[in-house]
């Protein structure tokens, strides 16, 4: 399946997890896992109203319970300026940020923090929080994505103007921002068709339903410092927003990693370190503040429900000729949906040469959007390989060879700017087509969909320590949070880079004081970017390792080689000298230099993006429109897998979590705003009695631009997973589900109401 075998010793394998024996035996600590002595227990008041002024906040009875230490609202944090900073894909405003963590001015949706307090006991600081009084003027509210963008809607906010058109509006409406990209003529491009079809979709809220709600512990000192143990993606971007927030120099502010119980972009962001920073401040105790299930839902960030058009032209041979999508996202209370990403990935898999999207981001009344595996690629991915998929039975072509023909290689010019750099994609199409399952014949009522989808993967700013034992044993830290196997990937690396065993390496995850800054464990990027921090600090390694042995042994450093976890003699003229092994010269370190370690940063570039492509089989019980996924194949490129066990795991769980978001879960909102399914029992996640094994291919066309050869995997394989279970079930029941969830209710309503519409 156009796998390249790994030439490595351990790269390609997949060792026992270096986490796994604290994980399973309870040791490990999570965000709700730490105590100090003096603990207070934090908790939030919650606005009830999807919309409403706040006129004022009484907390004075809520002071007055004995076993209060410190109530908080957000005129404790100071203000910030309002201003967008950050590069064009990541602008952020501390304006939105600190609103969003506790309401000022108005509550913005159902849940919305409008104060904490924190108390000696968890009951004391649930009795003051219903102490609080709140004097709110309810407003107005608007859910829907296409509702907030009507004329006469609720404004959210009085003074938002567009932003992204020229000349800027006049009037401020919900939508904060128009994204426009395009190559090509467009128009053109349509003429050349012979075949052109054109559809709407919808897509709803859904959560990253991670099982950890976010926890924290923080300590504020007298003297200005502070501490914190965070469950995060990314501790040092908890530290910069924090001290950002609450008004503190980061040198003054340490946070340490805790384990984290799932995150998929949901924990890349800050809600209750801020807070609760705060509240020790104020107490001047530590303070313990824990999200439950109904707040994480009702205050934390879903991915964007959308509204899309998609119209796409080819030929009669299969040729595309022009694509063009109009994305609408809910961005939720503030701006900053994943619009622009749904625009640049929509059609990225393909070589279309005419290519025109349009993006808007709106704001609604509910929590503001947060990442979520792929940011917005896979909304897009469900129109758009829907639509594909339509246009390939128009012209009466097989859709996977449909989408072969059309793959992107090398060269083809993307609508985001550049040039398309690496392949991938085709391979995955060609191991799709190669599999046995995909030509195997199905039973009534069954059908099978295939689809594909594509995400950037990052790179960018990471940092590692590397340092040698007395006995020859190698630790590797960094600062990158493992929420995928990475303490694994990086001993392999280790292990690879300065030729020993991959038991002689132990990896950990260190504070911000103990390695350099390092960004967060998001977007594919840490095998690639920190493995390539953690590869050059063995490199270092290996170099003085090179000068120790050049010293014991009187000759000049480029007399000495480094193979395979040794240092040998360059050649027979240096002298006859017997190999020295890392832990022999580590024995010795005290007399030829001292410890031997380093540090080393990257900013790191040259990522490649991910591809991937899935058949998935499903069969539609026709009395009670019940889906029932009987087969899900995934081949993605990998680049190269490091620790092929995580890979294929990664592979899996975005499959998992695609079938969750095509056939179950949404975010339901009643006539008044408020989420009326806010816990697992309504929130309809996949258990293992909804799953089929999911099969997994690695494809491996490695990076040139990374030593091992890394792309990131972590992302891309939620992408098509919607689409091909909406494909799949098109030519199970000759009806085309445009909207999702597909859940058992809605098709069997699209089941008696067949119109013979496109499939």
């Amino acid at each position: 399946m156009n796998e390249i075998k790994s030439p490595y010793k351990y790269v390609g394998t997949a060792p026992i997890r270096p986490d796994g024996v604290p994980k399973v035996t309870g040791v490990a600590k999570f965000g709700n896992d730490y105590n100090l002595p003096g603990m207070l227990h934090g908790k939030f008041l919650r606005s009830p109203h999807a919309h409403a002024l706040i006129k004022s906040i009484d907390t004075s009875k809520a002071e007055a319970l004995p076993g209060v230490k410190a109530v908080m609202t957000a005129e404790d944090f100071p203000d910030q300026n309002f201003a967008y900073v950050g590069a064009a894909r990541v602008q952020v405003n501390f304006w939105h940020i600190t609103r969003n963590i506790m309401a000022r001015e108005k509550a913005m949706y159902d849940g919305h923090a409008v104060a904490a307090v924190a108390a000696t006991s968890a009951a004391i600081a649930n009795k003051a929080i219903s102490l609080i009084e709140v004097d709110y003027e309810v407003l107005p509210h608007v859910i829907d994505v296409d509702e907030a963008m009507a004329p006469d809607a609720p404004l959210l906010f009085d003074d938002m103007i567009t932003r992204g058109v020229e000349p800027a509006p006049t009037k401020p409406s919900n939508v904060a921002r128009n994204v426009t990209f395009e190559i090509g003529d467009i128009e053109a491009g349509f003429a050349e068709a012979d075949e052109i079809i054109e559809h709407e979709f919808k897509t709803k809220p859904v959560h990253q339903a991670y099982i950890e709600p976010h926890a924290c512990l923080a300590r504020y000192d007298p003297d200005g410092q502070g501490e914190l143990w965070s469950a995060s993606q990314g501790h040092f971007v908890v530290r910069n927003l924090t001290a950002k927030i609450v008004g503190m120099k980061l040198g003054n502010l340490k946070v340490n990693p805790a384990e984290i119980g799932g995150g998929f972009g949901g924990k890349t962001v800050v809600y209750v370190e801020p807070v609760a920073m705060v509240l020790s401040k104020k107490s001047g105790a530590p303070v313990r503040l824990a999200m439950s299930r109904d707040e994480v839902f009702r205050a934390t960030g879903p991915t964007s429900g959308a509204s899309m058009w998609i119209k796409v032209g080819a030929k009669k041979d299969g040729t595309i000729t022009a694509a063009q999508g109009k994305f609408k996202f809910q961005s939720g209370a503030f701006p900053g949906s994943p619009v622009m990403n749904a625009c640049m990935c929509a059609f990225a898999p393909y070589d279309i040469p005419n290519q025109h999207t349009e993006g808007f981001d709106v704001v609604s009344n509910r929590p503001k959007a947060a990442a979520y595996r792929a940011p917005g690629s896979p909304i897009s991915n469900f129109a758009a390989e829907s639509a594909l998929d339509i246009l390939a039975k128009k012209i009466g072509m097989d859709p996977l060879e449909f989408r072969h023909k059309n793959a992107a290689h090398i060269g083809t010019q993307t609508i985001a700017g550049p040039k398309l750099a690496h392949e991938g994609y085709s391979e995955t199409v060609e191991a799709i087509l190669e599999h046995p399952g995909y030509k195997e014949k199905l039973g009534p009522n069954q059908g099978r969909g295939v689809a594909s989808g594509y995400w950037f993967n990052g790179a960018g700013e990471s940092g590692a320590t590397v340092y040698v034992n007395a006995d020859g044993t190698v630790v590797v830290a960094t600062g990158s949070p493992d929420i995928g196997g990475s303490r694994a990937s990086m001993a392999i690396m280790a292990a690879e880079t300065l030729g020993i065993d991959y038991e002689q390496v132990r990896a950990t995850v260190n504070d911000t004081t103990s390695v350099p800054y390092t960004h967060v464990t998001g977007g594919s990027r840490v095998t690639y970017a920190s493995g390539m921090a953690v590869i050059g600090a063995c490199e270092k390694v290996i170099e003085d390792l090179r000068k120790r042995a050049a010293i014991i042994w009187d000759v000049d450093v480029d007399a000495v080689v480094w193979e395979d976890g040794q240092a040998r003699p360059a050649s027979s003229n240096v002298g006859d000298f017997d190999p020295l092994s890392i832990g022999e010269i580590a024995a010795k370190a005290g007399a030829t230099g001292g410890p031997i370690g380093t540090s080393n940063s990257v900013a790191a570039g040259g990522q490649a993006p991910g591809f991937c492509t899935q058949f998935i089989d499903v069969e539609v019980d026709p009395d009670t429109g019940k889906v029932t996924v009987l087969r899900a194949v995934c081949a993605q490129d990998a680049g190269r897998a490091i620790h092929k066990g995580y890979v294929e795991g990664q592979m899996q769980g975005g499959v998992v979590q695609g079938i969750g978001w095509a056939l179950n879960e949404e975010y339901i909102y009643d006539s008044d705003g408020r989420l009326s399914n806010a816990g697992f029992l309504d929130y309809r996640v996949p258990v293992a009695s909804d799953l089929p094994y999911i099969e997994t291919v690695v494809v491996e066309v490695p990076n040139p631009n990374h030593p091992f050869g890394v792309k990131g995997v972590g992302e891309v394989n939620i992408c098509p997973t919607m689409a091909a279970i909406a494909n799949a079930i098109a030519n199970a029941t000759g009806r085309r589900m445009d909207s999702l969830p597909m859940s058992p209710p809605k098709l069997l309503e699209a089941l008696d109401h067949r119109d013979g519409g496109e499939l």
